[in-house]
């Protein structure tokens, strides 16, 4: 399979192969300490001082103001804390941007949290500050001023020159984040007149975990950290020297063909901009138009989704704003600080061009992005007949949500909830002001009517395994509450412009065979045209009125049951990713097809009650629902709840879906984690299920037999993982 055409230079940058030619023998020959004596040290320490020589002079400073850090999040980390806990005693107040990449907004959160005070200033719609408004904010307590030379997203170039003479004249020092712009511009540290600048290693061909933090000679900075004397006895810690020898060579290489790759990476831009703009001229671009890195091109395709876009152009590697974000679908804060309107906000996708972009790269690219635009574009007719239909289609590479953790945030929809107006039919019997899972409805004396919905996009490539879990995910419900279903009715959002029909004939014939097995047809339902496939079912079901199942009628003295393993949440983005093998992705599927049925037909014969299932919030969002409810206290034991097998390893390897930290967030106010839960177990206990089990409040008396006769029905998983006792409403987690 060719690899994708890359344009996400800004990203991170491939080795370049003299860099790797230069760093080899320190891999297999050069191993000495380079604070060895001996030859073996000697040599390396001559390497290293070798690579300081080569980045000064791709700063035009000092070799002795070139100290090497692991990057360029420790560089900025160093300069802004050093700095700050260095002049604390003159004065305790920083400036910084809306712009500005994580790796200082969070640095100047952090010490807000310790005291300090920070002005975040604001940029114009091109996202450039106005000097005269960090000389506004400068107040007699200001020590530093950290701001970005080159922005990430959009590639504009702030005056520092003139900012640096601001800062002088007020004797402020001076940080800039030169993280996107060494390499690509002039990063002459004299003439920008900072005192403190930052390198990432990984932006300019080097490997990633090196960078530097250039200290202008005479500027004094705590360390961070401590230890022997290494790097002038700046930042203690053995020299990489393998990394370091990689970037000091990328800056040699970056400094001799400076001027030919500035002309060359801005007429690739260039010409990428002028296709698309051709084709689609509503396009937007983003940033200065003439101080702008010459490598990065921000588009804004009005009515397309970002991530949608992305997804569709499986032969162009680009990124939805800073790839940091790449996960995140909400408004990039560049975007917001440049105040672009949202409807440009929600389609903006950064291109960037580097050292190994081709002509034909750039054309073939073109094709690509404005084909899947045009398909994109609600107004075009006729998509559809640009759809293929020759390849094997997988879902989940359809959409940027992934099954119930694409749900809103809990804590959102709270406040939502609240604010709908009171219910005074004597006949409703459970509605939105609890937290059940379905609405019941009294009919008559000795029925009562109960409906649920739910629907969500793709949690498994194959269309008709998601539309068969979808339809035993909507049915849970209805089982969550003690009742038999009836009938369904389909909701179905479906992308004709981006997948064959076939595709959605697949997803509903999964549903009808899956509501078939739990006793009941589809009579219809409800379609729409959506950006990304999406499908649930309206589920309709009797129970007597006295039958109820609730989520908030747990007791004292009870205990939980749960009837599935948690972790579909996290493989499930394991899948999208490429991360889980497909025993991994088996095991999920085969839980999450699985209907709740016998669970609930069994619970009948025990003394249960409450219960709730387990999805979008998570086990212990749903915890939380019932604790509140119940008002009483729950104690997990972490160690019993089941999990799916790998789904630690996914979570390791960072698949956690944004639902899943949401529901953590959810949870936290609630919760009272044992010092020994990892933060890899709190998030799989937060992780958003689709297709979960029953969570079931079980007398003490039954609980036993309970596990025991679910197990032999066949529902293998099925364990005891706490206890309910008397107090206020919290979680104890251990």
């Amino acid at each position: 399979m060719n690899n994708p055409i890359y344009l996400d230079y800004n990203a991170t940058t491939p080795i370049d192969g003299e860099v790797a030619a230069a760093m080899r023998p320190y891999l297999e020959q050069y191993f000495g300490n380079p604070s060895s004596t001996h030859s073996y040290g000697v040599h390396t320490r001559k390497a290293i001082e070798g690579a300081r020589r080569q980045v000064a002079a791709l700063l035009h400073c000092d070799t002795s103001e070139v100290i090497f850090t692991s990057g360029g999040t420790e560089a900025n980390n160093w300069a802004i804390k050093g700095a700050a806990y260095q002049h604390r005693d003159k004065g305790n107040h920083i400036i910084t941007t809306a712009i500005e990449h994580p790796a200082v907004s969070e640095v100047c959160r952090h010490l807000q949290g310790e005291g300090f005070q920070v002005t975040v200033l604001p940029v114009d719609n091109e996202g450039m500050v106005d000097p005269r408004e960090i000389e506004k904010a400068i107040t007699p307590a200001t020590i530093l001023i950290s701001m970005m030379h080159a922005n990430n997203e959009v590639g504009t170039i702030q005056p520092i020159e003139e900012i640096s003479r601001i800062a002088k004249k007020h004797g402020v020092l001076l940080h800039s984040d030169g993280a996107q712009s060494t390499g690509k511009i002039p990063t002459d540290v004299k003439a920008l007149g900072v005192d403190l600048f930052s390198v990432a290693g990984h932006k300019l061909y080097a490997p990633k975990g090196i960078g530097v933090l250039y200290v202008r000679q005479g500027v004094q900075i705590q360390k961070l950290i401590h230890g022997a004397d290494h790097e002038q006895n700046r930042r203690a810690g053995t020299e990489n020297v393998l990394e370091i020898v990689g970037l000091g060579k990328a800056a040699e290489i970056a400094l001799r063909d400076m001027n030919l790759q500035q002309q060359r990476q801005q007429e690739l831009r260039d010409r990428l901009y002028n296709l698309l703009k051709q084709e689609l001229p509503d396009v937007r671009l983003n940033g200065h138009r003439e101080h702008r890195l010459p490598n990065t091109l921000s588009l804004s395709f009005p009515g397309v989704e970002a991530n949608t876009l992305l997804a569709e152009l499986t032969g162009v590697a680009a990124s939805a704003g800073a790839a940091c974000h790449a996960d995140n679908i909400d408004l990039s804060p560049v975007l917001t600080a440049m105040k672009i309107p949202i409807r440009f906000a929600m389609g903006t996708i950064r291109f960037s061009t580097g050292r190994f972009t081709s002509q034909n790269d750039i054309e073939k690219a073109a094709a690509e992005i404005i084909a899947a635009v045009k398909r994109l574009q609600p107004e075009k007719e006729n998509r559809a007949e640009h759809v293929a239909t020759d390849e094997v289609i997988k879902l989940t590479h359809f959409t940027h949500g992934l099954g119930c953790a694409c749900k809103i945030r809990p804590q959102y929809l709270e406040k939502v909830l609240r604010d709908l107006p009171p219910v005074f039919d004597k006949n409703v019997l459970i509605s939105a002001d609890t937290s059940d899972d379905a609405a019941v409805y009294l009919i008559r004396p000795d029925v009562a009517l109960v409906q649920t919905v739910d629907f969500f996009t793709p949690i498994v490539d194959d269309a008709y395994d998601f539309g068969a879990i979808a339809a035993a995910n909507a049915l849970s419900d209805i089982y969550a509450m003690g009742a038999t279903p009836l009938f369904a009715l389909n909701i179905v959002g479906f992308p004709d412009g981006r997948l064959p029909m076939q595709v959605l004939h697949d997803i509903l014939r999964g549903a009808a065979d899956k509501a078939a097995q739990a006793g009941i047809s589809i009579l219809g339902g409800h379609t729409v045209e959506d950006t990304e496939p999406k499908f649930g079912m309206v589920v309709t079901g009797v129970v007597h009125p006295d039958k109820v199942m609730r989520n908030s009628t747990a007791l004292p003295g009870d205990v939980l049951v749960l009837t599935k393993p948690l972790g579909t949440g996290i493989i499930a983005t394991a899948v999208k990713r490429g991360l889980a093998n497909e025993a991994i992705a088996d095991r999920a599927r085969h839980h999450m097809l699985q209907l709740n049925a016998t669970a609930a037909r069994l619970m009948e014969n025990f003394a249960v009650h409450a219960c709730t299932d387990v999805t979008g919030f998570g086990l212990l969002g749903h915890l939380k629902e019932m604790v509140q409810g119940s008002k009483v206290k729950a104690i997990l034991h972490a160690a019993a709840v089941p999990l799916i097998e790998g789904v630690m390893q996914m979570a390791q390897e960072g698949a956690i879906p944004g639902g899943t930290k949401n529901n953590l967030e959810y949870v936290a106010a609630l919760t009272k984690w044992n010092d020994t839960i990892s933060e890899i177990t709190k998030l799989i206990l937060c992780d958003a299920q689709t297709s979960g089990g029953l969570l079931i409040a079980v007398a003490a008396k039954d609980a036993d037999a309970l596990v025991a006769t679910l197990r032999e029905a066949g529902i293998a998983e099925a364990a005891a993982i706490g206890t309910i006792e008397a107090g206020a409403a919290e979680i104890v987690v251990n």
